[in-house]
């Protein structure tokens, strides 16, 4: 390849990098990017083709790293609260749990030298399964063009398409998202009750992989126990949740368990100020939302933004988190 071919190739790289710098060159100037992810599947899923799959997060940490100063939660934090952290900072995050995260995931991490922070609700280790996951693996799997959920009082969808099983995967998940925990475990059961397929109970971490997470030398955070809205329940059952969360991980890789990511994260909608002060009461040194934004230097640590630009090409790449990084992020 040529010389002029490797200074094109380069060029989105270079025009990126510098944006970048200028808007976050480090000290008490600097701007920290958090990126979020939840799957990292074998290959692309033909219902999901924008989920994140090997190939593609390979290539976005790739270009990650060429972009940005890529640091643990735990550095970032340290380098948020002293004013010390350094030109373009980043963290890689991941929520939930999946046993992907360690089979796909971290052996790209590993090869990249990227660390990682792994947020896992507990209470789906060991061959549990989220309800969200219910919901797209029947819809996945059921047979036929149409499922009939009248009796549940959810209606009738067409599935005979791949854009249609999409789509009522989507009205679904909508309809039930923000129903009480209870509500959604019964209506998943009732579901699974009525398309006879069989559901994977290999998705989510074992123990032994969030230990070998641990031992890896990534973070591991918690993320509740149940996976719960927060603001939907009672204090009580809240503080509960997020303690059992954080005992049996700690329990699990024997080290304190140090950082938090709330649940669905939205600030206002998915937790509220009394939750942030349990996090701090329960000893946790820093949380995360999914609000979009970067964190500075006085950013509150207990909600810190996260984001993921899911546009690969490296100019856009570059482009995206750059208009992140103008963004404070929403607090409670």
């Amino acid at each position: 390849m040529n010389d002029s071919v490797d200074r094109t190739a380069l060029w989105p790289l270079l025009t990126g990098h510098a944006m970048l710098h200028l808007l976050s060159p480090g000290g008490r100037r600097a701007r920290l990017s958090i990126l979020i992810y939840h799957r990292v599947l074998p290959c692309q899923d033909p219902l999901f083709p924008e989920e994140c799959y090997a190939q593609s997060f390979d290539q976005e940490m790739e270009q990650l790293a060429a972009c940005f100063r890529v640091i643990s939660l735990g550095e970032a934090i340290r380098g948020l609260h002293n004013g010390t952290l350094p030109p373009r900072a980043a963290c890689v995050t991941f929520d939930d749990g999946y046993a992907d995260n360690a089979e796909i995931a971290l052996p790209i991490l590993k090869k990249r030298g990227i660390p990682a922070t792994f947020f896992v609700a507990t209470g789906f280790l060991d061959g549990g399964r989220m309800f969200n996951d219910t919901v797209i693996e029947l819809i996945r799997r059921a047979p036929g063009s149409t499922v009939d959920l009248d009796s549940l009082g959810l209606g009738r969808f067409p599935i005979g398409t791949v854009p249609e099983r999409r789509q009522t995967i989507h009205q679904l998940l909508g309809k039930l998202k923000y129903l009480p925990s209870e509500s959604r475990q019964w209506t998943g059961e009732a579901m699974s009750a009525l398309i006879p397929v069989m559901l994977p109970d290999n998705l989510m971490m074992t123990s032994e992989q969030v230990r070998m997470m641990h031992n890896a030398g990534m973070e591991i955070g918690g993320h509740t126990a149940s996976h719960p809205i927060l603001a939907q329940m009672e204090n009580s059952a809240a503080y509960a949740d997020i303690a059992t969360g954080k005992e049996m991980l700690e329990g699990i890789i024997r080290a304190p368990v140090q950082f938090f990511a709330y649940p669905n994260g939205k600030p206002g909608r998915d937790y509220l100020p009394d939750h942030v002060r349990m996090v701090k009461k329960l000893g946790f040194d820093a949380a995360v939302s999914t609000a979009h934004g970067a964190a500075g230097k006085g950013s509150d640590l207990y909600q810190l933004p996260r984001f993921t630009p899911w546009d690969r090409r490296p100019l856009r790449f570059a482009l995206l988190m750059a208009r992140n990084m103008l963004k404070t992020g929403e607090t409670v």
